[in-house]
C-alpha cells in the first residue's frame, strides 16, 4: 500500500509531487467485528489538508471540495471515484468497497482552513467523490464537526448523499442554513428494487432516501434530487423514468436533475465486469454506446434529460412549490410490454 504520493496539488508537467497529504507512520488500520463492518478495513489517517481544489478541466460546477473518506461501503458498481484508490495501490474493485480511508482529523483541519486569511469563503461541496454519509460515518462521526465549522464561519456548502444518516445532523444543517447558503441533494437514480439490489448493494433503498427528502422538506430545509445515474438499457425506459420522477415529486423535492451513467477508467472495468456477469446480452450495446469515451453520446443524454424535465413539469417539481409535497395522481396499472423494457440505440 502506498501513502506518500497523496498530495493536494496536481503533478506539474510530469514532475513528482512535493508534499504528501499524510505519511505512512500516521496510518492506523482497524477492523470491527460487527455485521455492518464485517470484511471492511478502516485506515485511520491524520491528513495534512482537507480542502481540495477541483481540477480546472473538471465538469463540476464548484471549485472546492471536502472529502473525509476515501473508498465507500455503498459499493455502487458504477462509482466514478473508484480510480482514486489506484493512487494508494489499492484495488479499485472490492478494495474500493472494503478498504476505507478515514481522515480522522478532518473537522479540525477544516476549522483551521476556514480561519486562514487566505481563505475567502468560497462554496465547499461534499459527497461529490465518495459519500460522506456512508456507513463509516456512523462510527467516526466526522460530519457534525465539519458542519459546525462551516456554520461558525458562515461558509456556504452543499452535500450530496445516498445516506439516511444525514438526518442525524438535521439540527446542525438548520442552524447553518440560518447564516449561510446550504444546498442538500439526495441521489436517487431509479426506484426499481431489483436494479437497486444489484448495482447499489450497500446503500439504503431508494424509498428510504426519498424519506430523507421528505423529512428535510418537512423541516424547512430544501432538498433536491440528483437523478443519477440513469443507467442505459436497465433504468431508462419511459415507464421507469416516470415512476422515478413521480416518486421524487411525491417526496417534495425542490428539483430533479438527471445524469446519465458515465464510465471513467477504474469504474468502467468494474462495471463492465458486473455487466458481463448479470446482463451479458448488453455488453456489446454498452461498448457501442461508450465507444467514444467515458460519457454517453450527447444525443442520448439530451433525450433522457428532455424526458425527465417533461415529467418534472408534469408532476410540478420546481422552486415555486418547493415547500409542499406534491399531490401526485395514482399511477396507471402497469402494462406488460412485448419486448424488454429498455430503450434502443436506434
Amino acid at each position: 500500500m502506498r501513502w506518500e504520493n497523496l498530495t493536494d496539488e496536481p503533478v506539474d508537467h510530469g514532475r513528482a509531487r512535493d508534499a504528501a497529504l499524510f505519511g505512512a507512520d500516521t496510518v492506523v488500520s482497524r477492523t470491527f467485528d460487527t455485521p455492518e463492518f464485517r470484511g471492511v478495513t478502516f485506515h485511520e489517517i491524520r491528513a495534512r489538508s482537507i480542502v481540495n481544489r477541483v481540477p480546472g478541466a473538471s465538469r463540476m460546477p464548484f471549485e472546492w471540495t471536502v472529502n473525509p473518506y476515501r473508498g465507500c461501503t455503498h459499493a455502487c458498481v458504477y462509482c466514478f471515484a473508484r480510480n482514486t484508490h489506484r493512487y494508494l495501490d489499492l484495488d479499485t474493485g472490492l478494495g474500493f468497497d472494503s478498504q476505507i480511508v478515514v481522515k480522522v482529523n478532518a473537522p479540525q483541519l477544516l476549522r483551521r482552513h476556514l480561519a486562514s486569511r487566505r481563505w475567502h469563503g468560497e462554496h465547499i461541496a461534499m459527497g461529490t467523490n465518495v459519500d460522506c454519509y456512508q456507513r463509516a460515518e456512523g462510527r467516526y462521526q466526522l460530519m457534525p464537526g465539519i458542519i459546525q465549522a462551516l456554520r461558525d464561519y458562515a461558509n456556504p456548502f452543499s452535500i450530496l448523499t445516498k445516506g439516511t444518516l444525514i438526518l442525524r445532523d438535521l439540527p446542525l444543517l438548520r442552524q447553518a442554513a440560518e447564516v449561510t447558503d446550504v444546498g442538500i441533494s439526495v441521489s436517487v437514480g431509479f426506484v426499481d428494487q431489483e436494479l437497486w439490489r444489484t448495482v447499489e448493494p450497500g446503500t439504503p433503498a431508494p424509498e428510504r432516501r426519498l424519506d430523507v427528502v421528505r423529512a428535510l422538506t418537512d423541516a424547512g430545509v430544501g432538498c433536491g434530487v440528483l437523478m443519477a445515474p440513469v443507467i442505459p438499457f436497465l433504468g431508462d425506459h419511459p415507464d421507469q423514468l416516470r415512476a422515478t420522477v413521480r416518486a421524487i415529486a411525491a417526496a417534495g423535492a425542490t428539483s430533479v436533475t438527471p445524469l446519465v451513467l458515465h464510465l471513467r477508467p477504474g469504474a468502467r472495468e468494474w462495471f463492465m465486469g458486473w455487466l458481463s456477469q448479470h446482463h451479458p446480452h448488453l455488453v456489446r450495446r454498452y461498448e457501442r454506446l461508450y465507444a467514444e469515451g467515458a460519457y454517453a453520446p450527447k444525443w442520448y443524454q439530451r433525450r433522457v434529460t428532455r424526458q425527465v424535465h417533461e415529467l418534472a413539469e408534469e408532476y410540478g417539481i420546481g422552486p415555486s412549490r418547493a415547500a409542499a409535497h406534491r399531490r401526485v395522481p395514482a399511477p396507471e396499472a402497469p402494462r406488460t410490454p412485448d419486448t424488454p423494457t429498455q430503450l434502443t440505440l436506434l
